[in-house]
This record gives structure tokens, sequence and C-alpha cells, in this order.
């Protein structure tokens, strides 16, 4: 596919997506740039905002199957991949897939559930595989996760760990809608009778593969690379962070910068694409000292200054 059908192709299910989810244009674009970049996505939001909504919305318009798996503090990892089920009359242990075995698996309140079956996402999301009585079993392609989480509700929840959020290709957050926004809310509200907005299925499973390919060949001059690594590197250097961002983190950098080349219908990067994804891509990467974090610094703050810090290169299209 070349960059036009490509970014046509992004259009159609921006669109269809946007008249679903009452939400900012460049919020859906970050979701699908970490699609196309193969790689999860981490909403965190207060609840009410639509993360269930938005997550749906995309398995659908991209014509992906979908599991959404409730974390509870209660939650087994066998929950999630599945177990080894006795089959009587067999005599045999036969498999039984869990939820994570679908194209887009949202992992809706993430951080109600124990760091232990927190962890039982790591393997599915790392390697796209689980493995469960020393056997393992392969996901669907493509596959991504989708996990939201409520900073509000501090109560009964568990911090992800660093390993869990590194897996994460980005972090954004939905934010409140506009004014128009939340009355459009309220007009489908009052009018139940109406057919609400649905979402269809704009493309297929292979095509969201052939839109993943397409990423790949997206060009990244070299003074961009340099300046990618030097975002990065300056984020080690900041004192308020004890440990910045790690050369996966630049590796994730890069890809999303090609994903957002795509939607703009570009096969190359230009230094905002950079800029407009790398705080969304680095933030949550971030581990503040001590200080810092007593003092209420904020992770999203450190990275603006940081990429403020860092001059910008100049490159010829």
């Amino acid at each position: 596919m070349d960059h036009t059908a490509v970014g046509d192709a992004c259009d159609r299910v921006l669109d269809t997506v946007g008249t679903a989810v009452i939400a900012d244009e460049t919020f859906l674009q970050t979701v699908l740039s970490g699609v196309l970049a193969r790689g999860h996505v981490l909403l965190e939001d207060v609840p009410g905002t639509g993360k269930t909504l938005t997550a749906q919305s995309f398995a659908t318009a991209l014509g992906l199957s979908f599991n959404r798996i409730q974390f509870t503090p209660d939650l087994l990892p066998a929950d999630i991949t599945g177990s080894n089920v006795f089959d009587e009359a067999a005599g045999t242990f036969e498999f039984q897939p869990g939820p994570v075995f679908a194209n887009v698996v949202l992992a809706d309140e993430i951080n109600r559930a124990p760091p232990k079956t927190q962890a039982a996402l790591l393997e599915a999301m790392g390697e796209k595989q689980v493995t469960v009585d020393g056997d393992t079993h392969e996901l669907p392609e493509p596959f991504f996760v989708i996990a939201t989480q409520n900073p509000v509700e501090q109560e009964g929840t568990f911090g992800l760990p660093e390993a869990q959020r590194d897996r994460f290709i980005v972090k954004t957050e939905m934010g409140y809608p506009e004014f128009d926004g939340e009355r459009e809310l309220l007009d489908r509200r009052a009018d139940r009778t109406a057919q609400a907005p649905t979402v269809s299925a704009v493309i297929d499973g292979e095509r969201v593969t052939a839109l993943q390919g397409a990423v790949e060949a997206v060009t990244v001059d070299g003074k961009l690379r340099d300046y990618i690594v030097e975002l990065a590197r300056a984020t080690r250097e900041d004192d308020r962070v004890s440990v910045g961002v790690s050369p996966r983190g630049i590796q994730r950098l890069f890809e999303v910068s090609r994903a957002a080349a795509v939607i703009e219908h570009r096969e190359y990067v230009v230094p905002d694409d950079i800029k407009r994804v790398v705080e969304q891509v680095f933030a949550h990467r971030l581990v503040l000292t001590a200080d810092a974090s007593v003092r209420g610094v904020d992770r999203a703050t450190v990275v603006r200054e940081v990429v403020d810090s860092v001059e910008v290169p100049a490159v010829t299209a």
C-alpha cells in the first residue's frame, strides 16, 4: 500500500470511531498510532469519559476480534491466559483459551488487580504468546492490549510495575469533552428512540497488518534519529529523574513517530511528528526521584521541558 492509500484508510477509521466516541481528534490519532506501531495503549482518565467505548470502537472499525477483561482484586492469572481442563471422555487435559486470545484485548481498570495477575499479561504483551503448564500458545495476529485505569480511585488499586508500564508503547488521557461534545451526549441521552451512532468495520484484519507493514517503510532522516536519541538521553540527565527513558523507549518513539507520519499521509517523518507523540511515549517510562515525587513534579512536565531544551534539527523533505 502506498502512503496515500494508507492515510486514507486511517482517515476512515478515525472518522468512524469519532462518530461514536466524543473525544479530541489528537487523542484518537494517538491511540491509532500505537496500534499501527504494533504496540499496546494505556488510557488513564477519570471514570465516565469513554475509555471502554474507545477500545470497543477501534476493534470494530478495524474488523478485529475483541475481548474485555474486567480486572478485580480477586482476578487470577488463569482467568486471563486460560488453563488446562481435564476431558473425562478422552482422559486427557485440554487447553481452554482465556480472554487474552483475541486481536484486541481491553484490560479494564488494570490497576485494580494485584501485581501477580498484572504480570500474567507481560508475556502476552511482550512475546505475543502465553505459557501454561510449560506449553506455549501463540496469540492471534494482530494482537494488542488497550488497558484503562482510573487515577482518582486510589483506594483498592495497585500501581503498575515499571516493567509493565514500559510494555505500553503510548500512555494517553482522554480528558473531558468540549462543551459541544458534552451537549451532544445529553442530546443522545434525551432521545432514546433515535438510533445512537454505531461503529462498523471499515477495514479487515488483513488490512490492519498491511497498514502496520506500511509504517515500516516510512523514512526517518539520520538527523531525526539523532534527535530521538538526544531526547531520551536528556531525560536521564534531568536531576528530577531517577530512571530515564530506556533504549526500548527510544525505539518506541521511533516507531510511533513513523505511525504519526502515516496518519498525516506522509512517507517520511518530520520533527513535528516526534514532538507530537514524545510526551505520550516517554512520560510513563520515567521514574522520578523521591524529592521530585514529594514536590508533586509531573512526568509530562519533565518531558515537555526536556523537549524545549533539545535543539530541533533542520531537515529537508
